[in-house]
């Protein structure tokens, strides 16, 4: 299964290094690989420091690709860190 969304970063710093770790922590389980594209730049959502690549900022749109067997429930899990703003306020 494969998932496509486009997710709004909402938090004031964008993607720095709390919220890279947040995402790779919480992908480290899951059998589905996960991508970011940014700037038609795309990453492995596993990894911290490619996510640190992408240097997205407040208010941009990032595209998230889910794809595997647990697709559904990981696209579901990263979008409410997004949401949440990663505990950030």
């Amino acid at each position: 299964m494969k998932i496509i969304c486009k997710i709004k970063i909402k938090n004031n710093l964008g993607l720095h290094a709390r919220p890279a770790t947040i995402i790779a922590k919480l992908l480290q389980s899951v059998k589905s690989s996960v991508s970011f594209t940014y700037k038609n730049e795309t990453v492995n959502a596993k990894s911290i420091m490619s996510i640190l690549m992408l240097a997205a900022r407040k208010n941009t749109l990032i595209t998230v690709v889910t794809e595997g067997e647990d697709a559904k429930e990981v696209m579901t899990k990263i979008q409410e860190v997004f949401e949440n703003k990663f505990g950030e306020t």
